[in-house]
């Protein structure tokens, strides 16, 4: 099983404690992430991509009222 860690805040942690994720495409630390919103008949979508290098980090789905 994997354990999940919550990452220390910002404004409690010391500056040397925060640790930022690395963008896998342009291997830069990731600060901010861009997000657009896919509109469809079946559902709402939102891409995720890294701000630096616009490369896709990941896709998600947000199922309708009557998908359940």
């Amino acid at each position: 099983m994997i354990r999940l860690e919550e990452q220390a805040d910002e404004m409690t942690a010391r500056p040397s404690d925060v640790k930022n994720p690395i963008c896998p495409y342009c291997s830069t630390e990731i600060k901010k992430i861009y997000m657009r919103e896919i509109k469809s008949f079946l559902g709402r979508r939102y891409l995720y991509y890294c701000s630096d290098c616009l490369k896709v980090l990941g896709l998600s789905h947000r199922k309708g009222f009557f998908m359940g």
